[in-house]
């Protein structure tokens, strides 16, 4: 008896499954239970077993290729006894075409089994592989914002010798089952490209670029809080040259916060919270097509006055790309300031190996009520901003950690 043997069904949302591994060849005798076959979805690596002995008569997989739930792969000759036992029906046979007549209760059952199951189209197609129809096609339906959510094993390799990665896939159309890129669509894709005109991408610019694929990766959120810089601003003025800047008092007020509660800038990995040892916080400068992010150490043990003149210093060397080794290296948050480019709010992302980056937006007068004199009064207002993982911080935890840093700004005198 001939048993089809089909893409099992590996998952709720897998809709195809690409051939890593072939285990067996025609001829070979199986035994029930036995994996036969590895498949690679979307989501894992998985084994392709049988539900009971036999002799495989004919495989129509190939390693690479990527069949659809349901294609039929191959067949199996099993005994009628073997057959019985694991609920299995053959198909030696066509079935009787179905009359009016015919009782619908008998013309719905399948059988109860993963791998194995009657396939009419298969008995009538016998000998050839069934054609791998796509579930969604023709459909101009992008990959998602982050990249292609699957790649074959054969496009894969062809990305790899082009040097891309799955997030250059993020503007090719797939045709494949669920909207998946085939390789003919990033071909393509790749000479419809050869029409525009390109420049080489620097090596600042690739290296933002991958840093913000990688960050990516992770569940990012924002929150954001208003901030009166009006006392900041009258206490940066009665300080001695060089005076530090709005950014520097941020920086100062967010090290005091994180040294409150160290976990905050921590880091998940497994199932436990890795605490910062030191509060080293990095502030962004804009370089030619890039962003340089320098360190500066123990950010929470210094005073403004103390800080300032090493953060001015690194304001230039960074501009210069001559950072010194010790403001190289890792910190546990970044501080940016689009305010100086007049944006008043963003969300700004956390570098790979941060969990947190403070932003802060231009200040601008506003009328703020003022319930002494029960008037409105002129403020200096700003937007902060507080980008992080949501796997380490939720909404609460991350609003209770920008509260703490914009009271900070607003008393200043702290700092």
């Amino acid at each position: 008896m001939r048993i089809p043997i089909l893409m099992p069904q590996l998952g709720e949302s897998i809709a195809e499954a690409t051939i890593v591994r072939l285990e067996v060849a025609p001829g070979a005798v199986v035994q029930a239970d036995q994996e036969i076959m590895e498949v690679e979805t979307q989501k894992a690596t998985m084994s392709v077993t049988i539900p009971c002995s036999g002799t495989v008569a004919e495989l129509h997989c190939r390693i690479g290729d990527s069949y659809p739930v349901g294609a039929t792969l191959g067949f199996l000759n099993v005994t009628a006894d073997e057959a019985a036992r694991a609920g299995l029906s053959p198909i030696d046979s066509p079935p009787p075409a179905a009359t009016p007549s015919a009782d619908p209760a008998h013309s719905s059952e399948e059988p109860a089994n993963l791998h194995f199951k009657l396939d009419q189209a298969a008995a009538i197609h016998e000998g050839r592989p069934r054609e791998v129809q796509p579930t969604l096609s023709g459909l101009p339906v992008p990959a998602n914002a982050s990249g292609a959510g699957y790649i074959s094993p054969r496009l894969r390799v062809r990305m790899q010798e082009l040097g891309l990665n799955a997030a250059d896939l993020s503007a090719v159309a797939g045709s494949g089952a669920g909207g998946r890129v085939t390789v003919e669509d990033f071909e393509s894709f790749m000479t419809q490209l050869e029409s525009h005109r390109m420049t080489p991408a620097s090596p600042m610019r690739i290296a933002v670029a991958d840093s913000m694929r990688r960050s990516w990766t992770r569940p990012l959120a924002t929150v954001g809080i208003a901030v009166n810089l009006d006392p900041l601003l009258a206490h940066r003025r009665r300080q001695p040259e060089p005076r530090p800047g709005p950014a520097l008092y941020a920086m100062r007020a967010l090290a005091l916060a994180l040294s409150e509660n160290t976990a905050a800038a921590g880091r998940l990995v497994g199932k436990r919270i890795v605490h910062p040892h030191a509060i080293d916080l990095g502030f962004a400068v804009e370089v030619p097509d890039g962003v340089l992010v320098p360190i500066v150490r123990d950010v929470d043990r210094k005073s403004l006055s103390e800080l300032v003149v090493h953060y001015n210093q690194l304001v230039v060397a960074a501009r210069d790309r001559r950072l010194p080794p010790e403001a190289r290296g890792l910190g546990i948050a970044t501080i940016t300031n689009y305010g100086t480019f007049g944006i008043l709010w963003a969300t700004p992302i956390p570098l790979p190996e941060q969990n947190l980056v403070l932003g802060l937006g231009a200040g601008s007068k506003q009328p703020v009520w003022d319930e002494p004199s029960r008037s409105f009064q002129p403020h200096t207002i700003a937007e902060l901003t507080l980008s992080f993982d949501h796997r380490v911080l939720d909404g609460g935890g991350a609003g209770r950690l920008l509260h703490r840093v914009a009271r900070l700004m607003e008393d200043p005198d702290q700092l």
